[in-house]
């Protein structure tokens, strides 16, 4: 799952990063306004932090921008604030939910996971591509014959490509996707994590396989 984080104040925005990628998230950092609705009209995000306090463009505005153009997307507010009019303007504009900084961080990923829950439904939350599925809320991939949980590129690298089967990805779409705009992970490491994915699928006898088309791209294809 990708997530957008706008949040101005670096050592929290490199802080909460940190922790959700571990906790099988892609995110994206921006750390202004401007620079948040720039990131989300050129990208697919499953889910949006904004920091309402934020430089040029403060969070209320994104999200009043995001809602008038008919995007859905989940939103979950942050603020020092705390007063009940800020909290209400907040809900009132379309944000999913509101949490006052400082909080704990169970309590953020408890929110990021009940404000994506009905996102990941209507996406579906267990795909299907031949004989394999992916569990995507317990990061499992299986087949009749066992499973594997994957780790987390490994996760959102499979998820990409079992969510769009028989569509070809370009390497650098795969590199955007998963692991950000701003990485700085070399082409390679698609390569590397392809390969990781490839034999975990040979393991589960898959009737799918990960096709590369010289250069081209990936795509998932059923074996015939």
């Amino acid at each position: 799952m990708r997530l957008l984080l706008a949040e101005d104040e670096r050592s929290l925005s490199r802080a909460l990063v940190a922790i959700l990628e571990k906790n099988h998230y892609s995110v994206d950092a921006v750390f202004d306004g401007e620079e948040a609705l720039a990131y989300l009209d050129a990208g697919h995000y499953d889910g949006v932090i904004l920091d309402i306090m934020m430089p040029k463009l403060d969070g209320i505005s994104v999200l009043r921008a995001l809602r008038a153009k008919g995007n859905s997307i989940p939103v979950l507010l942050l603020t020092a604030r705390s007063e009940v009019d800020d909290k209400v303007l907040g809900l009132d504009t379309g944000a999913n939910d509101y949490l006052t900084k400082p909080f704990e961080i169970k309590e953020l990923l408890a929110r990021i996971r009940a404000m994506t829950r009905s996102w990941e439904t209507q996406a579906g939350s267990i795909l299907r591509v031949g004989n394999v599925t992916l569990d995507v809320a317990i990061f499992t991939l299986s087949s009749p014959t066992g499973s594997f949980r994957l780790a987390n590129k490994e996760f959102q690298l499979m998820e990409l490509l079992m969510r769009h089967p028989r569509h070809l990805l370009s390497t650098e779409q795969l590199l955007e996707r998963v692991w950000g705009y701003d990485s700085e992970a070399e082409i390679n490491v698609v390569w590397v994590y392809i390969s990781y994915l490839r034999k975990k699928l040979a393991a589960l006898q898959a009737n799918i396989q990960i096709k590369a088309t010289r250069n081209a791209g990936y795509s998932l294809e059923e074996i015939v």
